[in-house]
């Protein structure tokens, strides 16, 4: 069985307790990394232990938000491969187009109930993020 590491990083402490929740009740082997803001994550993929399967990443952040994040990423030599989720709250168009412009993989509104986390956690893991081409139909996932 396949092994993946997730890093997910957000502000809200609840919000991180209730993915780790939702991570644990998936059967599939899955690592997860939780980051309390931007700049915490930014540091630490730096120098990671592992390079993570996938990103989460929330948007609405003190200090370094999601956007800034997704930006470092994206203009960094060694890191800008690295697939990102945008997990936020918002599902605003405009929002949207921006995460997809700045080069985000895939874009999923926070689910309410936890079965819909965990569908949001298993579709990203069961993605081949070497041949995902995100485009406008694929881009943002409906649980």
């Amino acid at each position: 069985m396949r092994e993946f590491t997730i890093f997910y990083t957000d502000d809200d402490e609840d919000d991180l307790c209730i993915f780790a929740d939702a991570v644990e009740s998936i059967p599939q082997n899955i690592t997860l990394q939780t980051y309390s803001g931007g700049q915490n994550f930014l540091n630490a993929i730096s120098h990671p232990p592992v390079t993570p399967y996938v990103v989460f990443l929330d948007l609405n952040m003190p200090g370094k938000n999601g956007f800034d994040v997704l930006e470092e990423l994206r203009t960094s030599d060694y890191k800008k491969d690295i697939p990102v989720v945008i997990y936020s709250t918002s599902s605003e168009p405009g929002i949207i187009e921006k995460c997809r412009k700045l080069g985000a993989n895939c874009f999923i509104t926070k689910p309410v109930l936890m079965k819909d986390i965990i569908k949001s956690i298993e579709h990203a893991v069961q993605i081949d993020w070497e041949k995902f081409i995100p485009n406008q139909s694929n881009f943002v996932f409906k649980y």
